[in-house]
């Protein structure tokens, strides 16, 4: 059954974002929901928003004044917001197709405007703009660890910044529990427990989004960094116990030294 709000229309701009770490969605005014899990509300003048715990929403139909309007009203419910280059991803959506659901010529197409429909779509397109957001970041990580990794390389000590490889250690173990806790990239959504039907258009759209391939390609990444990380600041902690053992001898050797000159004086 066509949703309602899109009964004349057969094609709605489909927009998503991620805007931050989380959203409390226990304390949004859901008076106006047309839909749970995920949790779908009406915006604007005839649209309406998918809504993920995990920091990302997919709006169908806003005009840019709407989505922004929207965003300022949700902003108290976000919690960590990006405030700057928010991640995004615009794509149409047709309905009225009569053969297979899925990608055609740049769009996706489906057979009606049903709600759970825009429910799996939104699951799809959230998840690809949250992996878009942490392939950005993977790579400003390589950037980091590059010169670390050249030092060794060139002059076999991994450097003196513990501090630095510690932060980059962490950053790494806290993306990968967001990937994998929050966001869920590798698993079906729920909805398709409740409409089977829709598993096959869900298989589709994974494909041609490549999220199975982007995660486990962005895994492989925060292996690599976050075992150079672990290699460069064992090498700084063995180079530091090292100096530690130095000291020790030269403090022996004075003291000696010492007490030769006292016996001998």
């Amino acid at each position: 059954m066509r949703h309602p709000l899109f009964r004349n229309r057969t094609a709605i701009r489909a927009r998503a974002l991620f805007v931050g770490q989380r959203i409390d969605l226990n304390r949004l005014d859901q008076g106006s929901r047309i839909g749970v899990a995920p949790l779908v509300v009406t915006a604007g003048d005839s649209g309406c928003v998918v809504l993920f715990r995990y920091g990302a929403l997919v709006h169908y139909g806003l005009s840019p004044e709407e989505e922004a309007t929207f965003l300022a009203g949700l902003r108290p419910w976000v919690i960590d917001p990006f405030s700057t280059n928010i991640e995004s991803e615009e794509v149409t959506v047709a309905s009225g197709h009569l053969g297979a659901e899925g990608v055609e010529q740049g769009r996706i197409v489906l057979q009606d405007f049903a709600v759970e429909r825009l429910q799996l779509v939104a699951d799809i397109l959230a998840k690809s703009v949250v992996l878009a957001y942490y392939e950005m970041n993977i790579a400003a990580s390589f950037d980091r660890i590059e010169p670390l990794a050249e030092r060794l390389r060139a002059k076999g000590r991994g450097g003196r910044d513990s501090r630095a490889l510690l932060r980059q250690i962490g950053d790494t173990l806290l993306t990968h529990g967001k990937m994998v806790a929050r966001v869920e990239v590798a698993e079906k959504p729920e909805l398709l427990w409740e409409h089977p039907v829709l598993e096959r258009l869900y298989l589709r759209l994974e494909d041609e989004y490549e999220l199975r391939e982007r995660h486990l390609a962005l895994e492989r990444k925060l292996d690599l960094v976050s075992r150079t990380a672990e290699t460069l600041l064992g090498l700084l902690q063995s180079e530091r116990g090292l100096r530690v053992e130095w000291y020790i001898v030269i403090l022996i050797l004075v003291e000696i030294v010492l007490s030769l000159y006292e016996m001998f004086a």
